[in-house]
């Protein structure tokens, strides 16, 4: 009778320890043994020996010596790439803990998907604590780049972003409905126009915040239905980055207006309909299926944002 082996499970316990990570995360950032150990308040002999530590728990080979300097491996580069979130991570983690001695039972990390307008915010947190007190909103300004992921990798966990497509695993909420505008300097040519369509776009100087065709953005919306297409002069990854380039003539775009609300009402810059019938687009929260209190949290700005027309501040 043949006896049936058991294949050996790996071992996935961690052999580092924080001030490992410590070393890697501040080595990585500053190159040179000294100036990691000055960061770190250590000696450079204590932080050389914390590395030699670490490469014999690890039974490898992290940098090179080359004099005072210390050449990453391939692993090095991405242990400390990986040390980098993980002790951003345990620090968030720890503070949050702290915070839920007192009434707070659950820090709640919310972002918007490529903006980051927060006029509304006061105003809604003011709601929040006087509705869900045991509930703390706290603004990830990390999580705002394709945010319906970072809810999924639990970086965040709540996440305002617009369109109708849902996503895999993820309970959304719906918020309100938002259409893009064409923002022009106001004394663009094509500023006093109540609607701009694809050919008047034809050639223009335009900024983006990106180039990756989205089913809820301007270029599949208008571009690609008109076949016409504007002149990409740059790519700006912060929209308010980009209404300051457009207000200053460099350019035009086509954004969000809940987003740029502001900036439209004190003239900095002139905003007209995009397309003949305007480009409608809602938006949603969205949080994970297990997570009760994000999702009480999405239902509570859902009634925020009937009673105050989308993300807007008081009054506005």
């Amino acid at each position: 009778m043949q006896r049936t082996m058991k294949s050996a499970q790996p071992d996935l316990r961690p052999v580092l320890d924080v001030a490992h990570l410590e070393a890697l995360r501040a080595i990585g950032e500053h190159g040179r043994l000294a100036a990691a150990a000055a960061v770190l308040n250590v000696t450079p002999s204590a932080l050389s020996h914390r590395v030699h530590e670490a490469e014999r728990r690890l039974g490898i080979l992290l940098y090179d010596r080359n004099h005072r300097r210390l050449e990453p491996t391939a692993a090095a580069r991405y242990l400390a790439s990986t040390a980098g979130r993980l002790l951003e991570e345990l620090a968030r983690a720890e503070a949050d803990s702290r915070r839920m001695i007192g009434a707070v039972r659950r820090v709640v990390r919310v972002a918007i998907d490529a903006y980051r307008s927060y006029s509304w915010l006061p105003d809604f947190v003011r709601e929040v604590r006087a509705t869900l007190p045991e509930i703390e909103l706290q603004v990830a300004a990390s999580g705002a780049e394709h945010a319906t992921a970072q809810v999924t990798a639990e970086v965040i966990d709540l996440a305002i972003a617009p369109g109708d497509r849902p996503a895999p695993h993820l309970r959304d909420v719906f918020l309100f409905d938002d259409e893009l505008v064409f923002l022009a300097s106001p004394d663009h040519p094509l500023a006093g126009n109540e609607t701009v369509l694809g050919s008047d776009i034809e050639g223009v100087d335009f900024i983006t915040y990106t180039r990756t065709p989205e089913p809820d953005r301007e270029f599949a919306r208008l571009f690609r239905p008109s076949n016409h297409f504007p002149a990409w002069v740059e790519t700006v990854e912060l929209p308010e980055a980009i209404v300051d380039m457009v207000a200053s003539g460099l350019g035009t775009t086509v954004l969000s207006r809940w987003a740029v609300h502001d900036a439209i009402e004190r003239g900095r810059v002139a905003a007209s309909r995009v397309g003949e019938t305007g480009i409608v687009i809602p938006w949603h929260a969205f949080t994970r299926a297990d997570d009760d209190d994000a999702a009480a949290l999405a239902n509570l700005l859902a009634t925020w944002c009937k009673e105050h027309g989308g993300l807007r501040a008081s009054g506005r």
